[in-house]
């Protein structure tokens, strides 16, 4: 993939239970700091090609590198990938992600051209779209397309700065509503 796609970007965790991932990637691993945002405000959703319910995700986003590691948590019952793989895996890596700034709709019909089924796809606020392919003859291997239009770019570009130069201080910086009342670990 990395020929038609560019390279990986990011590898997604599917959890249980995020701040308990962060503290230990943080603590354990030395991966950060975390930009983390409780209710991502997802406003578009389709599982496996039908509108559905918008489910409820934390995301915590940090860099170890180059390599973007995400960390998921949904917190209802919305149909997704997400719980899929929560249920018949457990908790562990879920997606490989390729990053696009022009030729997100390109990468969808190529992967949809060989063979793979859009899971899930939407969007997160206005922060571009995103689409989760599944194969048939690699079950195991899950891979998203994400659009960088919207501000996302430069979201990513800021969450890799903030790693390179990393002390290990404030490991968890809570975004959105809830970050003035959150208290940080």
């Amino acid at each position: 993939m990395s020929m038609l796609f560019g390279g990986a970007r990011q590898v997604g965790y599917v959890v249980h239970d995020i701040e308990k991932a962060m503290a230990h990637w943080s603590r354990t691993l030395g991966v950060g700091p975390w930009f983390y945002k409780e209710e991502v405000g997802t406003t578009e959703f389709t599982y496996y090609g039908k509108p559905s319910r918008l489910p409820r995700l934390s995301i915590a986003l940090a860099n170890s590198g180059d390599l973007q590691i995400e960390l998921i948590q949904q917190r209802d019952d919305a149909p997704s990938l997400y719980l899929d793989s929560l249920r018949r895996g457990g908790e562990g890596a879920q997606h490989l992600a390729y990053w696009t700034d022009d030729g997100f709709d390109k990468a969808v019909q190529h992967l949809l051209s060989m063979g793979y089924v859009e899971g899930h796809s939407g969007r997160m606020g206005m922060r571009g779209r995103f689409a989760y392919f599944v194969h048939p003859d690699l079950p195991s291997g899950m891979f998203e397309i994400s659009e960088m239009a919207g501000g996302k770019g430069e979201y990513f570009r800021e969450i890799r700065r903030a790693a390179e130069g990393w002390d290990g201080k404030d490991p968890i910086r809570r975004m959105g509503e809830n970050a003035a009342a959150a208290p940080t670990p």
